[in-house]
């Protein structure tokens, strides 16, 4: 298992977050929502699978691109080959 970061891909504030420590996400479900400087709401999604480790925002909060959001505890899956 490894751990990973879920950045911001945007400059804005939080306007909800969409998970709980400890909980399982699946590739590419919604994650935050930011709201932009220009008032667009924005998803924040990632291409992996595992256990919230723990969340480094909350509502309200500012983020810019590159900010650490949560950490992830990404399940590899492995498969044997003979």
């Amino acid at each position: 298992m490894f751990e990973e970061m879920i950045t911001s891909p945007y400059n804005g504030v939080i306007q909800q977050v969409l998970i709980k420590e400890k909980t399982r996400i699946y590739e590419w479900e919604p994650l935050f929502l930011i709201k932009s400087e220009a008032g667009e709401l924005l998803s924040v999604k990632m291409g992996v699978s595992g256990e919230i480790q723990s969340l480094e925002v909350q509502e309200g909060d500012n983020v810019v691109p590159g900010m650490v959001l949560a950490y992830v505890k990404e399940e590899l899956v492995v498969s044997a080959c003979d």
